[in-house]
């Protein structure tokens, strides 16, 4: 049994008759990632024989979740019919929760988004209304895509970490200061009847970055999230690492040189406080009040939304704001060095960048992080590390949210083999 496979090919399979199961998501892997492609073309990369490539692919046909589309050019011989997933042979609802509100989608096997909406949360200091207002919504979204309910396999939720990934408990997120100890995933198991699947946004997004980019994105990759906070989400060999509790990718957390910032967890030294978006907007101000005045960014509470699109404004264009980009590639400079740490300890070849707070400054980030993972890392002199944008844009939490469920139903999983 091929546990693993080199250069991002997908898990081997086994012919053992008990763990069919686990064949059919390691076949549907296969097609998504490498289609649309033959089934003589499935035995080579599933580790599978031809025979149950065939069983396997008949039952995936027959389940709504693949189909053929069309014939591979001639050799000579007979021309072999080429397989693809089918997008509406199931769906998932996306929930991504942050204090400015939530984006809700409806997403298809494939990935595409078939509808949105974004919620302002009348009352985001109490879960329980969280809960039922974006469930009230999600449903509507449901109605307006005209999905089969049998089809929908369940609601994923992004949310501000840290959680307990065994219990689904949402523990006192710095970014929600008025939650407690929240038992979420239950919360939504209840309020809509179905599965739920809970992961902290970073993770989320890189699961959807994996199930949606297909070939672009097997293999291994650090993909770093930028919200409200900043997070990163580990895709190595093609599975996502989670760490015992389900807080692996903690990135805010990554040490640089300390300053006089104090993180939620007591060190001067994290990144976090130096990186997200109202410590950029502070760093504006305590440097350049008087250029930060004639931008209209005030650093008020009331007006952080305001002045992070103020100031991404103020970088984009042909003659960006001096003092913006300073401020911005600064903060790019601290993602450098945090990102050079974590290049070098995983040894992956990919970073993915990611995140609604990334529009505007996107560009003014990868340089730097791009200088920094390829000036100094040790192992540059074997292979260099790609910078690149999420493959999903800017709703990858809400995506990646939705792909929690599809990625659990249909990726193959070693837990599948004990089930």
């Amino acid at each position: 049994m091929n546990r693993r496979s080199a250069g991002g090919q997908p898990q081997g399979g086994t012919n053992l008759p008990r763990v069919g199961g686990y064949n059919q998501a390691v076949v549907l892997d296969a097609i998504r990632t490498r289609g649309p492609v033959s089934r003589v073309e499935l035995s080579p990369l599933t580790g599978l024989t031809p025979q149950t490539v065939s069983n396997v692919v008949r039952r995936l046909l027959d389940a709504g979740l693949v189909t053929e589309t069309g014939h591979a050019p001639s050799s000579g011989g007979k021309r072999r019919t080429l397989l693809s997933p089918r997008a509406d042979g199931a769906y998932a609802i996306g929930i991504h929760l942050d204090p400015d509100g939530a984006m809700i989608v409806v997403v298809d096997l494939i990935g595409t988004v078939q509808a949105s909406r974004t919620v302002r949360l009348t009352d985001p200091g109490d879960p329980a209304a969280v809960v039922e207002q974006t469930v009230r919504a999600a449903r509507r979204l449901t109605v307006r895509a005209e999905i089969d309910p049998a089809r929908l396999l369940g609601t994923g939720i992004a949310a501000p970490g840290p959680i307990d990934g065994r219990t689904g408990e949402v523990l006192s997120p710095p970014n929600l200061p008025d939650w407690g100890d929240v038992p979420l995933r239950t919360m939504y198991e209840t309020a809509t009847g179905m599965p739920v699947a809970l992961d902290n946004d970073a993770t989320a997004a890189a699961i959807g970055e994996r199930w949606i980019g297909g070939k672009a994105r097997a293999g291994s990759f650090l993909f770093l999230y930028m919200g409200t906070g900043i997070g990163a989400g580990i895709v190595l060999n093609n599975t996502v690492l989670h760490g015992d509790s389900g807080n692996a990718g903690e990135f805010a957390h990554m040490a640089v040189e300390p300053g006089d910032r104090v993180c939620a967890c007591g060190s001067h030294s994290c990144l976090g406080p130096y990186v997200h978006p109202s410590a950029i907007i502070d760093d504006l101000l305590q440097r350049y009040g008087q250029a930060a005045a004639a931008l209209g960014i005030t650093g008020a509470a009331d007006d952080l939304h305001t002045d992070w699109k103020l100031l991404r404004r103020a970088v984009r264009g042909r003659s960006p704001d001096p003092s913006a980009l300073d401020v911005v590639r600064t903060a790019a400079r601290r993602l450098g060095q945090a990102a050079r740490g974590a290049v070098s300890m995983l040894d992956v070849p990919l970073v993915v960048l990611g995140g609604e707070a990334l529009h505007g400054i996107e560009h003014a980030l990868r340089e730097e992080i791009d200088l920094a993972v390829n000036s100094v890392t040790i192992g540059r002199g074997l292979r260099g590390v790609a910078v690149e944008s999420s493959v999903i844009g800017n709703t990858v939490g809400a995506v990646g949210a939705a792909s929690l469920v599809l990625h659990g139903n249909y990726a193959p999983g070693w837990g599948m083999l004990t089930d």
